[in-house]
């Protein structure tokens, strides 16, 4: 793999780890808060801010 492809996936595995951590430690006890409220969703979302911070121009 070259380092264009692997910045988006590192990018992108951190930020789903961001984002397990947000719902795990900040989340929502009702359920009802739509980020926080499933742990996919905030991974999923969080994942693709990781892939866009990862691939942003310096």
């Amino acid at each position: 793999m070259t380092l264009s492809m692997l910045r988006p996936v590192l990018g992108a595995v951190l930020g789903a780890a961001v984002g397990f951590a947000v719902y795990k430690f900040v989340g929502c006890r009702t359920g009802t808060c739509p980020l926080t409220g499933n742990p996919w969703i905030a991974m999923i979302w969080w994942g693709v801010i990781g892939v866009m911070v990862a691939t942003s121009p310096r």
